[in-house]
């Protein structure tokens, strides 16, 4: 059971709860975003408090651990961030306090990157060649990264975001497949239901991008901005979008571009 404080639920509640709902969240989404994090939130130990989606929320922060529910509650701030549901300030600050302290983790190591701080960096220089991939996979990313800039080039920022994102999730995963034994153990790796990891085909972007931070591949900046590019791409679905009136503009293509570069140059340690 999770040692979440009465005032910890009463800043959960406002931050998450909508009416019974959570966040945006329909009962589609909701489930895949714990099956994304490994858990199956539709099984009836969550029922307790009721079928509702944040019945389900509550009953997973009495019956988890306190490092399990921290994460979820990192991952439902970023999410909420991203889609709109959730704005910067003193009631955002608090609930990282909260997950942090679960997590345990300083707060200081999950302060805020600032988004004009974030964009401001340069990367002028994106260097492929320092990855190492190999031969089957080279062409394929340098091809990508040229209809990349294409299409910024084209105002085109829905193919800018769904170009990133994808590239991302290629060469993260191509980091996972060179390192196995570090990923494996990793505490972010997910498991199936009998509690193996699962095969790196089957990790989701949102499982590369924090089990690459948790072995010192991706910085935090990084790691925070990644998973919004994460949430952009998961649009990649027309209903899906339509769902959830997503409009990428110029902004959101540059950010996301920004963190392909960012990415890039933490992994071929041009950062440091």
């Amino acid at each position: 059971m999770a040692t979440i404080k009465m005032l910890d639920k009463r800043i959960l509640e406002d931050l998450f709860d909508r009416g019974g709902y959570v966040l945006d969240f329909s009962n589609r989404t909701f489930s895949e975003f714990f099956r994304e994090n490994g858990i199956n939130i539709d099984q009836d130990k969550y029922l307790i408090n009721g079928t509702s989606k944040m019945n389900r929320l509550r009953a997973f922060w009495q019956l988890e651990q306190d490092k399990t529910v921290g994460k979820i509650i990192f991952e439902l701030l970023d999410y909420g961030l991203a889609v709109g549901e959730l704005k910067e300030g003193d009631e955002l600050e608090n609930g990282k306090k909260i997950a942090s302290r679960l997590t345990g983790q300083n707060y200081s190591e999950k302060s805020e990157v600032n988004e004009d701080d974030f964009l401001s960096q340069s990367f002028e220089k994106i260097n492929i060649d320092s990855l190492n991939l190999d031969l089957q996979l080279l062409p394929v990313i340098k091809q990508r990264i040229n209809e990349i800039q294409i299409s910024i080039n084209a105002n085109a920022p829905f193919s800018v975001v769904l170009l990133c994102g994808s590239t991302l999730e290629g060469l993260l995963q191509d980091c996972a497949v060179k390192q196995p034994q570090k990923y494996n153990q990793a505490q972010a790796a997910p498991k199936d239901s009998q509690n193996k990891v699962k095969a790196f085909q089957y990790w989701s972007l949102n499982s590369l991008i924090d089990v690459a931070h948790e072995v010192g591949l991706l910085s935090l900046d990084v790691k925070k901005f990644s998973h919004s590019l994460k949430d952009f791409r998961n649009f990649i679905h027309p209903r899906e979008q339509a769902l959830h009136q997503f409009n990428p503009d110029n902004h959101t293509a540059r950010i996301c571009w920004q963190v392909l570069k960012a990415a890039i140059a933490d992994l071929t340690k041009e950062r440091l």
